[in-house]
């Protein structure tokens, strides 16, 4: 709850949190399904990777919305900024998603003296980040989509009257459908 409150306080709305904490279901479910598919249970090390794996997928899930609210703020159309949002920051979630998978998979995959607690730790993080990431692709823009519609977003010209749009032309984006 405290955590929805300081978003909330930071996107000066109540509906973006919401869309945010959104991707953290699903990175818990791959976490949990990970942890019972190896035979690991839920400790102090599993406990550890979730809370890294909870910031990761909602960072991942940030850079969509608040990427989308700032094309909004400009005077991108609702489905534009999502369309445009999703696709600019697929890159930066993949390349961060990867390097996460990739430094997490030695600790699932560790043997010897002290493994038990790497082990859990990579387990939840792969498991989590695979299915979070897959899902909260196509989530977090849907949902944003959907709830967006209902949120107030101050007028194009409160923000920055001279700066051009980071939007591309109309024609571009209807090439991508």
């Amino acid at each position: 709850m405290v955590i929805y409150l300081v978003m909330a306080a930071q996107f000066e709305s109540f509906v973006h949190p919401f869309v945010i904490l959104l991707s953290v279901p699903p990175a818990v479910v791959g976490a949990v399904l990970a942890l019972k598919l190896s035979g690991g249970t839920l400790n102090i090390y599993s406990e550890i990777g979730l809370v890294m794996l909870i910031g990761l997928v909602s960072k991942n899930a940030i850079l969509i919305v608040e990427f989308a609210n700032q094309l909004r703020a400009r005077g991108a159309a609702l489905e534009r900024a999502v369309l445009e949002a999703a696709t600019l920051r697929l890159r930066p979630i993949l390349m961060t998603t990867a390097a996460t998978l990739l430094g997490a998979l030695p600790l699932a995959l560790a043997t010897g003296a002290g493994a038990a607690g790497r082990r859990q730790i990579g387990l939840v993080i792969v498991g989590g980040l695979v299915v979070s990431t897959s899902l909260t692709l196509f989530l977090v823009p849907a949902v944003y989509r959907l709830l967006a519609r209902r949120s107030h977003h101050p007028e194009p010209a409160a923000y920055e009257p001279s700066s051009p749009p980071v939007c591309e032309p109309e024609s571009s984006v209807a090439e991508l459908r």
